[in-house]
């Protein structure tokens, strides 16, 4: 075979490793509108702090009708937080949150969920706003600019909420940072009161699709260069 043509198919099998078979899920929605996927797709959630001093719970429901079904518990709070009040009810992992802090869940395709914090007798608010009668209870963004742009240790609100409402790019793209209002303190809207980060876990065809390619790529130019001595 022509080692160009070689080539151009070896590049073409990188490609498609880097950006078809291994490329994300188109989601419909992974934001404040719910989350929807068009093929089945696995998510990486790792618990951040929490600051609301409530005892709660983060869930992925189901949602049918505008009616929830919890489906699985990712992470929930053996007390309301580390040390009371302090620090503004700061709570974290190996204190208040127990495990490893990490749940990966597989959104089926065309099906709706939404995200649910259930803070007990302080009620449960969901990251889809229809669900909370309009009102905006989660953010979702990029990781490391919303982490750092919340005030974690106050309850100010959180101005530029209604600019993090869309999550998709950031959860394949360095991980979106989901944080939740528990209408706490008269709903305060500081965003801060349950915080967790998402990643798309990569399909596994990536990386074999990506390492024929890379071998492909690596034969071609051997034979090139055996054609170029001999």
């Amino acid at each position: 075979m022509n080692t160009k043509l070689l080539s151009a198919l070896t590049a073409t099998a990188v490609a498609t490793a880097l950006f078809g078979a291994g490329a994300p899920a188109q989601a419909f929605s992974f934001g404040t509108n719910g989350i929807t996927f068009s093929q089945d797709t696995s998510v990486k959630f790792n618990f951040k702090q929490s600051h609301g001093m409530y005892q709660s719970s983060l869930g992925i429901y189901s949602v049918k009708d505008s009616a929830v079904s919890l489906v699985s518990t990712l992470f929930s709070e053996t007390k309301s937080s580390d040390n009371q009040w302090e620090n503004e009810w700061k709570g974290t992992l190996g204190n208040t949150v127990e495990g490893s802090g990490s749940a990966v869940f597989t959104f089926l395709a065309n099906q709706i969920y939404t995200l649910g914090l259930d803070s007990g007798w302080g009620g449960s608010v969901y990251s889809t706003s229809a669900l909370n009668s309009g009102s905006q209870q989660a953010v979702f963004g990029p990781q490391s600019q919303v982490w750092d742009a919340l005030d974690k240790e106050t309850t100010n609100v959180f101005q530029a909420a209604g600019q993090f409402t869309n999550g998709y790019a950031s959860l394949f793209n360095g991980g979106t940072l989901i944080g939740f209002d528990d209408r706490g303190n008269n709903n305060d809207a500081d965003f801060q009161d349950f915080t967790v980060s998402a990643e798309a876990v990569p399909e596994p065809m990536t990386m074999t699709g990506l390492a024929l390619g890379l071998g492909g790529l690596v034969a071609a130019r051997r034979r090139r260069a055996s054609k170029t001595t001999s």
